[in-house]
């Protein structure tokens, strides 16, 4: 029987610049290319294999944490090509692995084409500034751009807290620390607990997971530093929400007043296959706390923020529905992309046919989900 190198998949996988490479049991290896799932042409693979190829990469502090909680997560280099961040997990008593490749290098602004007003708001000495989206919508991608951008422009200490760290940051104009959740510290809170005391001036919370991490955020945006962090929501509205509601009621009213002071901005994101080449392209939501806003967010009225953002063009604020119409306009993503990712999906839809076009999977589609399949 011939065994399936790790060596060769994720030569492979930066060979065609995949964004990850999915190993299961009972099926060949398959990458995830421009958004869509393609099989690689190699063996099905049986559990001795996925195993094999586990414990090939797998550090054994994680080993031992696949046997005790089923599941774990690590990043690591490949030689000095890539970085990958890899996720290990029991299903059906098997082994599954999905590596995510992560770019060598750094993205500028342009290239991920970020509104321009981040790089004024990001020179701020202190607040809160929110990147949220689902899993795999780049928000680290963005977040290490900006992270860089002030590596290289300004005199600062950052310092981030990841699970795992995926890009490298090195010292420029910047002294950058990065600690590891389960390497360097034990988890994000305490890691947010002493940060305080290594005279940070900029701080990285990789995720604000549970009410003690967002709860000391906040506080840090508060004492005079600029704490970017990130959320699995979509829409800024809703992301203001979902932070006053993971505080007890009592709170809610003074977290309220804490944000509409701390909150600097949000930018929600979503990528999205591109259909005039190939690759993928981010739609963004962007929301900049004016006096307006912190109103809003003080006196509970966030349902009007929507309202306020497409009022708030020349601050550089945009709906992500009206972002996603501007990439389809430009014939850079298919509608029904567009209308999967879209807040307002029935909104969408409608000025599609307004426009005199109509949204339906075309013949081609229906040949790649079947061939996918």
């Amino acid at each position: 029987m011939s065994t399936i190198q790790i060596d060769r998949l994720l030569d492979t996988v930066i060979r065609q610049d995949a964004s990850d490479l999915h190993i299961s049991v009972g099926r060949k290896p398959t990458l995830r290319l421009g958004g869509r799932l393609r099989s690689l042409d190699t063996k099905v693979l049986e559990p001795e294999d996925t195993v094999a190829l586990m414990k090939s990469i797998t550090p054994e502090r994680c080993q031992q944490e696949l046997q005790e909680h089923g599941g774990t997560d690590f990043g690591f280099a490949y030689g000095d090509q890539a970085r990958f961040r890899v996720a290990v997990f029991r299903q059906r008593g098997n082994i599954s692995i999905v590596l995510r490749l992560i770019p060598s290098r750094l993205l500028t602004f342009d290239e991920i084409g970020l509104p321009e007003i981040v790089r004024e708001l990001i020179r701020r000495p202190r607040g809160l500034f929110v990147v949220t989206g689902p899993t795999g919508s780049g928000k680290t991608t963005s977040l290490a751009t900006m992270i860089d951008h002030i590596n290289q422009t300004l005199e600062r200490h950052i310092v981030t807290v990841e699970d795992p760290i995926e890009y490298y940051h090195y010292h420029k104009k910047s002294v950058v620390n990065q600690r590891e959740v389960g390497v360097d510290v034990p988890t994000f809170s305490e890691a947010l607990r002493r940060v305080l005391r290594q005279d940070p001036d900029v701080i990285l919370v990789g995720e604000m997971r549970d009410l003690e991490t967002i709860e000391a955020a906040i506080q840090a945006a508060e004492t005079g530093h600029l704490v970017f962090a990130t959320l699995h929501t979509t829409g800024a509205s809703g992301t203001i929400n979902r932070i006053i509601d993971a505080f007890p009621t009592n709170q809610q009213e003074q977290i309220r007043v804490q944000l509409s002071v701390t909150l600097l901005a949000v930018l929600s994101q979503a990528l999205l296959p591109r259909s005039d080449k190939p690759g993928r392209v981010a739609s963004y939501e962007f929301l900049v706390v004016t006096p307006a806003i912190a109103n809003l967010i003080r006196e509970n009225k966030t349902f009007r923020i929507d309202s306020a953002i497409q009022t708030g063009r020349k601050f550089g604020m945009q709906l992500l529905d009206d972002h996603l119409w501007a990439l389809y306009e430009r014939g850079m993503i298919s509608a029904e992309d567009m209308i999967d990712r879209a807040r307002d999906p029935a909104e969408l839809t409608n000025r599609v046919h307004r426009v005199g076009k109509t949204v339906g999977r075309t013949e081609l589609d229906q040949k790649d989900s079947a061939a996918a399949g």
